[in-house]
């Protein structure tokens, strides 16, 4: 005989899903940050998109930079035709989707820009463009962006982000590496000032050149820098590395950047550098 009533608790029910309640609800609204983890509402981002909680600059793309970096900006060599050396399988149709999301002809938008009265030349890599990568019209672009640069006597400012060489393209890609660092060196060479700021990511052949070669190397917070991937590097040492091996904070503490900087310093800071290079032998 049963003495007590069973207790209707939730354990205990059944309880069906509404599943047209959660077609309801917008997707994107709540973005986890890839770094602290924390949950963002999606409108907390701001125009800069950043994690309010560690500042960790979301990926973006290079128009998206360029709408609240600068205030003219004059854009460079758009004719330019990226080639299917190799017959690549699935790179055409790659491209051509790159193309019209990033509104890129390559993975790197190149021209001159002004803050104020502050003229300079501008790259800016696309993350969103086949991650960066390095192909040859991405060295073309950057390497005719120093040429004129040194030509008009004007600093560069270059965002890199890049997950390196496009495989796509083989050998071709990897030369770019030196043919954008003669053109670093010869800017170098006629005294101008040369402003690199890391994103994320920025690894391979794009850190093992051009990205390191400036005068002053900033980066963004959190962003992720390095030349081999964590597991790369753990399959080749044999040993666990740290979760933040190759976070800008890092790499900052061991010497290998200048200073990071938010997205909403930017602007004026850059501005303020490339001012007080001008003045050199001025007091």
């Amino acid at each position: 005989m049963q003495l007590f009533d069973e207790l209707k608790t939730i354990s205990k029910k059944h309880i069906k899903a509404n599943k047209k309640a959660g077609e309801k609800v917008p997707s994107g609204l709540w973005i986890s940050c890839p770094k602290c983890q924390q949950s963002i509402y999606h409108k907390d981002l701001g125009k800069y998109k950043t994690c309010p909680n560690c500042y960790y600059g979301f990926r973006i793309h290079a128009r998206e930079r360029l709408e609240w970096l600068v205030d003219t900006f004059q854009e460079f060599d758009t004719d330019l035709e990226t080639k299917d050396p190799l017959n690549f399988p699935g790179y055409k149709e790659k491209l051509i989707k790159a193309q019209q999301d990033s509104k890129l002809n390559d993975s790197v938008l190149t021209g001159i820009a002004m803050i104020d009265d502050v003229e300079f030349a501008l790259g800016i890599m696309d993350p969103y463009f086949i991650m960066g990568s390095m192909g040859t019209v991405t060295g073309e672009k950057i390497t005719r962006l120093f040429e004129r640069a040194t030509q008009k006597n004007l600093p560069v400012i270059l965002f890199a982000a890049s997950g390196g060489a496009r495989m796509q393209e083989g050998i071709s890609s990897l030369m770019q590496m030196s043919k954008i660092s003669q053109a670093v060196k010869e800017h170098s060479n006629a005294g101008l000032l040369y402003i690199t700021v890391i994103t994320d990511p920025t690894t391979g052949g794009v850190t093992a050149s051009f990205a390191m070669q400036g005068d002053i190397i900033l980066s963004e917070p959190r962003a992720l820098l390095g030349f081999a991937g964590k597991r790369v590097i753990e399959q080749t040492i044999h040993q666990k590395v740290p979760d933040d091996l190759q976070d800008a904070e890092t790499v900052l503490k061991n010497g290998f950047i200048d200073n990071i900087i938010k997205r909403e310093d930017q602007k004026e800071k850059l501005a303020w550098l490339v001012k007080i290079h001008s003045m050199k032998g001025a007091f």
